[in-house]
Parts: structure tokens; C-alpha cells; sequence
């Protein structure tokens, strides 16, 4: 038995929660923020059988793809203001970090 955790952008998280259910995998979603952007994450749990660990991150793979997002970079709070630069910077967002956990038992009360 192996616990698939996977942190992913909060903007997937509908269409990966849609493509699991679709592909008969139960999984639980918990908000989270993520702490370079500051913005929302989901970390969604799926408790699967050893063999279905591929297909999980198949899933996982098509559904949270990585994409460039404009970002305004925060000014300094300790800096002179005048050598603060506010140009928009282009970074990654989205994909997924995933961790895969063996499971020693798992139940359903």
C-alpha cells in the first residue's frame, strides 16, 4: 500500500481532483499556501495499491502542467525605495511536487 502525496497549484486541484475521480482513484484535498508566491496550493492524498502508483502520477503528469506566470516582485521593506527595480518577472508555477509513502495499514471506518 502506498500514500501518494501530491502539492499542487490551487488552480489544478478541481481538474486533478475530476481526473482521479474519472480514473476510479478516491483522494482527499487539503488547502495549503505555498511559501515562494504565496499563493494557494491543494496537497491531495491518495491511498493506492503498489501497482497503481504509475497510473496515479500518469494522471498526475497530464493534469498539472508547468506554465510561466508574470509576477510583480515584492519591494523591500529594509531597502531605500529608490533602489527598488519593479519590473515583472516571468516564473514557473504549476506542476506538481510529489512524494510516495509506503503504507503500513490503512482503513476505512
Amino acid at each position: 500500500m502506498k500514500l501518494v502525496l501530491a502539492i499542487v497549484q490551487e488552480k489544478d486541484s478541481g481538474r486533478l481532483m475530476d481526473a482521479l475521480t474519472e480514473a476510479g482513484f478516491q483522494a482527499t484535498l487539503l488547502a495549503s499556501t505555498g511559501g515562494f508566491l504565496r499563493t494557494g496550493n491543494a496537497t491531495v492524498l491518495i491511498g493506492v495499491d503498489d501497482g497503481q502508483v504509475e497510473q496515479v502520477l500518469g494522471v498526475v503528469r497530464q493534469t498539472c502542467r508547468v506554465r510561466e506566470q508574470l509576477m510583480s516582485p515584492i519591494p523591500p521593506v529594509v531597502e531605500p525605495v529608490d533602489a527598488y527595480a519593479a519590473y515583472p518577472v516571468k516564473v514557473q508555477v504549476g506542476g506538481a511536487v510529489v512524494f510516495v509513502l509506503s503504507v503500513d495499514r490503512m482503513e476505512r471506518v
